[in-house]
């Protein structure tokens, strides 16, 4: 029988059957491609699983050793990401930012309850104590790689635009940008909250407090945003109810 007979396929050349075996190899390695996707995303969940269940225990860690609530942290992330977001979008994008906020004071955990709860001024030995904080800090989070500049914010959110802060006594642009930008977050929650020593400060104060360390506190630049948002109403000072100060 010829082989141009109408029903008779033509026997595959050897190009054809080369074009053949690599279109089945195509679609063996697409299989193992997608499998090998697959156990790459489960394990990538599993490590972001493990990163927020580390995030998580450091939290509740520096919480209950501070006193300090988990909604009250929340509510310095929150301000934190406003305040950034409104200095400059990019730095409130990076995850880091927003885990260093959180995670600003871990290095309190190896500060001795007496001097974290003491009511009254602290001694000149126990400020040496508690100015140890934030470099401790960053030495408990440095090896969590996924953290990346979050330890920087950890480090230098204590250090003063005019050089007078702690640890490293930098000055101006010398800090990083997240670290000034939360410097005046932390001072606004630190003075809207109770402490041992003290009630809550009324906000009206509290504004003017940071107003008068524009420049020697706090990078002049942010607390003109920071003030702006106030005025424009453009910020959520308190997120949660118990957060407002009387």
């Amino acid at each position: 029988m010829r082989n141009d007979q109408v029903g008779v396929p033509e026997p595959p050349t050897p190009v054809n059957e080369q074009l053949i075996i690599f279109a089945k190899e195509l679609g063996e390695l697409y299989r193992i491609e997608r499998r090998q996707s697959g156990a790459l995303q489960e394990a990538m969940d599993a490590l972001a699983a493990t990163h927020a269940a580390t995030i998580d225990t450091l939290t509740a860690v520096v919480g209950a050793k501070d006193h300090t609530s988990r909604p009250q942290l929340n509510r310095m992330q929150h301000l934190g990401l406003a305040l950034a977001r409104a200095v400059d979008p990019a730095l409130a994008d990076a995850p880091e930012a927003g885990l260093g906020f959180l995670l600003h004071d871990i290095g309190k955990i190896g500060v001795h309850e007496n001097i974290l709860g003491k009511e009254g001024p602290l001694s000149d030995d126990e400020w040496q104590v508690m100015r140890q904080h934030p470099e401790l800090g960053a030495d408990i989070v440095a090896p969590m790689s996924f953290l990346g500049e979050a330890v920087l914010i950890i480090r230098h959110h204590h250090e003063r635009f005019d050089g007078e802060g702690y640890p490293s006594g930098l000055t101006g642009e010398e800090i990083p940008l997240a670290a000034r930008v939360f410097a005046v977050v932390d001072a606004f929650d630190a003075m809207t909250s109770d402490r041992p020593y003290r009630s809550a400060l009324p906000l009206e104060r509290v504004i003017d407090e940071i107003a008068l360390g524009r420049g020697s506190q706090f990078d002049p630049a942010v607390v003109d945003v920071f003030l702006g948002l106030i005025a424009d109403d453009a910020i959520d000072l308190f997120p949660t109810e118990s957060a407002k100060p009387a």
